[in-house]
């Protein structure tokens, strides 16, 4: 009996992006198991053209996030099956791309139950995804008392100076607290960076989450960033799984389909609910920075300058808990951060965490979840 013939299916998809990289890893997964495919990748980032290589090449098919009309125009004449999966260029190829709507929603849920009543997006203007995710957020969250947008074109601070002004401007003027939707997580870390210029605290005054949870730059931004996971990985799956059956001569329902989001990573520069009184938001603020360390009652109300009755009597109004149970909530989160996203030892864990000794960890941890941090830190590995 002959051989299966190999699907020979070329990769336009750049790896300077998690979202890029979360795709070819769902097209990487379908190859493996489907077995009879060899896939061509082209280096680099999203080009104004296909490489060269690509002009003689005699392939089966090609999944590409198309940037730009002439990248679109010559894959049209290469004569095979194309998938878009960005989405950005009017074109004729089937579209397989995240559900921009659905992550807007999602954010939109999330700080609503966390009782905001301020809301903002942050986005790039003239790019459709960004303003699909904006829409569906601002409809999301139109009951609250207000909505702010900002959306700045897609230019590095060389090209546009004024930019980052603008952006520090902006965050300036927000009523506080404010629950802010970024378009993406590039953007998210140049929206925390405008905060910390201005000495806004976050996520006590302005609350963020981004998009792609891209986490190397999650976890470098000033706080982490929290990021909604939207499904690109399954963007690659199901690419592939259009490629197949076009090759296989097969008729699509239709031409686009869109993958909904997985879930929001929450990290610290969200997780809290809406603080209205600004007193309580400065001591929250100082309980976050200090919690490696000995918080007391009277040393936060210190830092507030009010008295530590009256403090612990506003944070309870204000909290819904006292002061002691929410520090320990934040260092339980603080703990499972480092557990499940570093390599760290346990005792240092402990230490960074605000827990006097690992044993104590285990015992806080293994009451909090069912599971010790041994259990949790092999459960993240995976």
């Amino acid at each position: 009996m002959s051989a299966t013939p190999r699907r020979r299916v070329a990769l336009l998809v750049e790896t300077s992006l998690g979202s890029g990289r979360e795709i070819l890893r769902g097209i990487g997964r379908y190859a493996r198991q489907a077995s009879n495919w060899q896939l061509f990748h082209a280096a680099g980032g999203l080009a104004d053209a296909i490489p060269d290589w690509m002009k003689d090449w005699k392939g089966d098919a090609v999944i590409a996030r198309i940037q730009n009309p002439e990248t679109r125009d010559q894959l049209s004449t290469l004569g095979i099956p194309v998938i878009d999966v960005l989405g950005v260029c009017e074109n004729q190829f089937p579209l397989v791309h995240v559900d921009d709507e659905a992550i807007g929603n999602l954010v939109g849920r999330h700080f609503l139950e966390r009782d905001f009543q301020h809301f903002g997006f942050y986005g790039i203007s003239d790019e459709n995804w960004s303003d699909r995710r904006g829409t569906a957020f601002r409809e999301c969250v139109r009951e609250g008392k207000s909505f702010h947008e900002l959306k700045i074109p897609r230019q590095s601070r060389a090209e546009a100076p004024g930019r980052f002004q603008q952006l520090q401007e902006w965050v300036r003027s927000l009523p506080k607290p404010t629950a802010i939707m970024v378009c993406s997580d590039q953007r998210g870390l140049e929206l925390l960076e405008a905060c910390l210029s201005e000495g806004i605290t976050v996520p006590e005054e302005i609350a963020v989450i981004g998009v792609d949870n891209d986490a190397a730059l999650c976890e470098i931004s000033d706080p982490p960033l929290s990021s909604v996971r939207g499904g690109h990985f399954n963007v690659g799956l199901e690419a592939a799984r259009v490629v197949d059956l076009l090759l296989s001569g097969e008729t699509l329902k239709s031409e686009t389909i869109r993958v909904p989001p997985n879930e929001i990573v929450e990290r610290e520069s969200s997780s809290i609910r809406a603080i209205e009184d600004p007193m309580i938001a400065k001591g929250v603020s100082h309980i976050r920075r200090n919690l490696a360390g000995a918080i007391t009652n009277d040393s936060i109300a210190r830092a507030c300058g009010i008295s530590r009755t009256l403090f612990q009597k506003r944070f309870r109004e204000a909290m819904g808990q006292s002061i002691r149970e929410f520090i320990l909530e934040r260092r339980v989160e603080r703990a499972l951060q480092l557990i499940r996203g570093s390599d760290i030892t346990l005792a240092d864990v402990a230490e960074r965490s605000g827990f006097r000794h690992q044993e104590y960890l285990g015992q806080i941890m293994k009451r909090a979840t069912g599971k010790t941090p041994g259990q949790l830190r092999k459960e993240a590995a995976g």
